[in-house]
Formats: C-alpha cells, sequence, structure tokens
C-alpha cells in the first residue's frame, strides 16, 4: 500500500514533460514605453487573446510565441490623429486594406471622417469596414463637409429653418451610431460657405451628447479671415457647441504667416487658462498637401462645384478676376516652384507647378488651369510654405499630438510617425523619445476617449509595436512617396500579429473603434 502511494505521488509531481502556455505572446526583454508620462523600463508584455495581461520584470511565463525583444523599444501601437486613408482601407483588394501605409509606421489605430468628409452613416460604415478586413483599426468623426452637402449641394448659401434642422438631426444620428464628434474643413468648398453661427448649431448636437469639435480651420494662412482670426473663430465655435476644440494639422501656412507661431499658440493659451478644453495635432513634414482648386481657386469661384469653376474660366465677367486672386494665391503658396504636384500616373506627376508652365509654355496659372480642366486628372500638391522655427514650437507644445494627415501623393502617408523620430528627436532633438511616444500613444488615446487603448497595461487592449531604435526611418520623400517605412519589428492589433520580423502577415484584425452610445439618444 505504501509502495502504491508512493508511485502515485511520484506520478503526479512528474506531470507532462511541458507546461501548457500561460499565454499566447511575450515580448520579452525590450525597453517598455506605456504610453504614460512615466519612465520606461525593461521587460516583458504579456498578451492572452486581444489583451494585455502583464507588464513588468519578466517573470518567466511560458508563451504560445515569444518575440525577442532586448534592445528595441515596446510601446502601445501608434495612434494617427487625423488620416485620409480611402485608398486603403475602401479598396477591393484585400491585401490593400490591411492598410500597409501605417502599420508599417507602427501605427495600430487612424483618426478618420477628417476634415469634414465623415459619412453621417457612421454605424453602417463601420460595420462593412470591419466586415471586410482592415488592418488598423479606425475612430470616425462624422463631418459637417458631408452633411451639408446632403442637404445643400455645393451651394454657397444660408441654409433656411428647414435645412439647418436637417443638418442638426444628421449630425444627433451620427453622434448616436458612434461618432468621436463633429468635423469640419471649413477651408474647402462648400464648407466654406457656412457661417459661424451654422457651424456652431450643427457642432452643439456633438456637444450635447459628449463629442468633439475636430477643425481645419477656415484660414491656415491670409486667405480669407486670416489664422488668428480663424482660431478664435474655431474657439468661438466650440464654446458656443459645448465642446471640446481640437485643431487639425495646426500650423502657420504661407510666406505672410511665416514666424506666427508664437501668437498662433497664445491665442489658444489663453483659451485653455479661461478653462476651455483645447488641443491640436501636427505633422512634422514643412510641405501641406492639397490640390491645386483648394489651393489656388479663390472660394467663390468654387460655388456650384468643379462644372460651374471651370466654367468661369472662360467667362469674360469672371476670367479676370479669378485669374488674379489665383496669382495672389500662389504667391502666398511660396510661388511656382514652391508647388510640387504629386497627383499619381498623370503628365505632371513629381514635377513642380513652374517646371509644366515651362514646359507647356504658359503662365504658371494658366498652367494650374490646364491642369483643372483636365478631365478626370488628379490635381494634388505638396506645398512648401512652413518655417522650421514654427514647427519646432508647435511641437513642443504638451496639447498637440501626433497625426500624418496622410493622403495619397504626399509621403507623410508612409513616413510620418519615422519621420517624427528621425528629424526631430534623433537627429535635432526638437523633442524627447519619451515626448515622441506620448503624444503619439496615450496622449492621443486620452484626447479621443478611446477605452483601454494607447496604454500598455494590464487589461488594455493588446495593440502593441516593437521598433528598433537603430533602424526605424522613413524611406519615403516628396518624389518617392509611398516607399514603405522600415525598423518595425513586430506589431500587434487587437492581440494578433499584424506585422513579424518586420514583414506584412496578413492578418486584418482591425476594428472600428464606435463611442457607446451617449446620453441624449
Amino acid at each position: 500500500m505504501k509502495r502504491l502511494l508512493l508511485a502515485t505521488l511520484l506520478a503526479a509531481c512528474s506531470g507532462p514533460t511541458t507546461a501548457a502556455p500561460a499565454v499566447d505572446v511575450v515580448i520579452r526583454g525590450g525597453t517598455i514605453y506605456t504610453g504614460a508620462e512615466a519612465s520606461p523600463v525593461t521587460g516583458d508584455v504579456e498578451i492572452a487573446g486581444d489583451r494585455i495581461v502583464y507588464v513588468g520584470p519578466s517573470r518567466g511565463t511560458a508563451a504560445a510565441s515569444v518575440v525577442d525583444a532586448r534592445g528595441m523599444i515596446v510601446a502601445p501601437g501608434f495612434i494617427d490623429a487625423h488620416t485620409h486613408p480611402d485608398t486603403y482601407i475602401r479598396s477591393a483588394d484585400a491585401k490593400v486594406r490591411l492598410n500597409l501605409p501605417w502599420l508599417a509606421q507602427g501605427v495600430s489605430t487612424i483618426v478618420t471622417g477628417v476634415d469634414g468628409g465623415g459619412t453621417p452613416d457612421v454605424a453602417a460604415d463601420a460595420r462593412k469596414l470591419e466586415a471586410s478586413g482592415i488592418g488598423t483599426n479606425i475612430a470616425p468623426f462624422v463631418g459637417f463637409g458631408a452633411i451639408r452637402a446632403r442637404v445643400m449641394g455645393q451651394d454657397d448659401r444660408v441654409p433656411n429653418a428647414a435645412e439647418l434642422a436637417q443638418e442638426k438631426a444628421l449630425a444627433a444620428g451620427a453622434m448616436c451610431q458612434g461618432a468621436l464628434g463633429l468635423s469640419t474643413g471649413l477651408f474647402y468648398a462648400p464648407q466654406s460657405f457656412a457661417t459661424t453661427d451654422e457651424v456652431a448649431a450643427v457642432a452643439a448636437e456633438a456637444g450635447k451628447r459628449g463629442g468633439m469639435y475636430d477643425t481645419h480651420q477656415r484660414d491656415e494662412s491670409s486667405y480669407s479671415i486670416g489664422l488668428i482670426a480663424s482660431t478664435k473663430e474655431a474657439i468661438e465655435i466650440g464654446r458656443r457647441a459645448g465642446t471640446p476644440v481640437h485643431f487639425a494639422h495646426l500650423k502657420a501656412l504661407g510666406v505672410d504667416l511665416q514666424g506666427q507661431a508664437p501668437a498662433l499658440i497664445a491665442t489658444i493659451e489663453a483659451a485653455r487658462a479661461r478653462g476651455q478644453d483645447v488641443t491640436a495635432d501636427q505633422y512634422p513634414w514643412l510641405a501641406s498637401g492639397s490640390a491645386v482648386a483648394a489651393a489656388l481657386v479663390p472660394k467663390w469661384a468654387l460655388d456650384g462645384g468643379d462644372a460651374r469653376m471651370a466654367a468661369r474660366f472662360d467667362d469674360p465677367a469672371t476670367a479676370a478676376k479669378v485669374r488674379a486672386e489665383m496669382r495672389e494665391n500662389l504667391r502666398r503658396r511660396g510661388g511656382k516652384e514652391a508647388i510640387l504636384l504629386t497627383g499619381e500616373d498623370q503628365p505632371w506627376t513629381g514635377r513642380t507647378l513652374g517646371q509644366m508652365a515651362a514646359q507647356w509654355r504658359l503662365d504658371p496659372v494658366e498652367a494650374a488651369i490646364r491642369i483643372l480642366k483636365t478631365p478626370g486628372a488628379k490635381t494634388g500638391i505638396a506645398s512648401f510654405n512652413m518655417a522650421d522655427r514654427d514647427v519646432d514650437l508647435i511641437m513642443k507644445q504638451p496639447w498637440v499630438v501626433t497625426s500624418s494627415d496622410g493622403s495619397d501623393g504626399h509621403p507623410r502617408q508612409y513616413a510620418t510617425f519615422p519621420k517624427l523620430y528621425d528629424t526631430y528627436v534623433k537627429q535635432r532633438r526638437v523633442v524627447t523619445l519619451a515626448h515622441f511616444i506620448r503624444r503619439s500613444t496615450g496622449a492621443t488615446a486620452d484626447l479621443y476617449r478611446l477605452k483601454d487603448r494607447g496604454y500598455l497595461r494590464a487589461g488594455a487592449f493588446a495593440d502593441v509595436v516593437v521598433l528598433d531604435p537603430a533602424r526605424y526611418a522613413p524611406r519615403a520623400d516628396y518624389v518617392h512617396p509611398k516607399k514603405p517605412t522600415v525598423g518595425v519589428r513586430a506589431l500587434f492589433v487587437n492581440g494578433r500579429p499584424a506585422l513579424k520580423d518586420g514583414a506584412a502577415t496578413g492578418v486584418a484584425a482591425g476594428r472600428a473603434l464606435l463611442r457607446a452610445k451617449p446620453a441624449g439618444c
């Protein structure tokens, strides 16, 4: 009997030869930046399912998969605060929908529907995108431009009472479907035709439901009311609407505004000192991205859409006035050589407006009109119009987070986060590594109230990037805007590997991050 009991005990103690994995993934031995305002630590991040279960000193946990992160930076997946990804996430090609321009940078979540472009049908659109299989998480705004166009088309006029009520109802409905808030692009027609009163009335529907007001403000330069007056208008809209105000891609744009960042910052700081919630995002590039019409054609000439714009170029009553104002706008932008034409697969792709004007033997404004009259033309531009001193000062503000404003033809779509790291952290030391990670992760998640995102901590969703600090760098530039970033060792989105050993896995783990239904719905 004693011998039988001893044999039983020995068998129980020996157990199986290998223990079952306790977690799915251990990212082992990296320098961990949690996304909070805290010093980094060396240790492990453990993942089970779609959540982080442990962050801290290595405890030797068994895992189905181990990522050797010794010498690497481990951080929350980056959150891009302002993007234009439709070419990718709405593609018919499943591989394109992986959204590799962003994944390769270490981005796990993108904010969409910006500049007033987000559909009022937020929930249906989000469900469709998620079901199709996307590589990154998306967090959508509803767009004032989409709302106004649905109600009023492209017209330059004030809405009547019924139309304004319809605009407000569309905004309220989108908020109840999970939008982050209302976005505007008041620089762009037909949104530019809206008064402050109209915008504030529609934005108030977001404010009533806990949303925010995100704006490509009316004037980042000296096109209409000027940068400072435009900034004050956005702050006033937020005050009236009862919403936080967030400035998209904050900048001082054009030769007339270079050096004005101190006044811009002081205007925002004054509002914050009064207790208003005001923030901004920024991309680390000296060239903005736009289109020929938006940059050069006066807003009144865009009334009614492209067809009516084109007719005005040849109308004796308007042709001279249009051209005169286009010449002034070209001056604001820094001249013909400061406009790089980026529309893909066009005769002018990768050339300046000045070069095309010389080739065609035309005045630069006439060359721009020729482009605009070309049927089906892609008219994107990179406009070199900002000064280092302004970009640097804005970058240092604690209420500024990282965005790419990533759009087709501009290298920021493929290389914003490594550009910020390589140029402004490593080379020029404008900001620290800790500041770069904080403003690209936890601070952004807090701003948009993305629950359990942006941090490495137990219980958070497992969006985690592992990058090589010696190799993480941009390869895209203005001439070659589609070269993918290098240096990301691994990226997990909702606990699943999107990148492994620097290569895409083909896993589409992105989700739509809709807000819970707010009060007032």
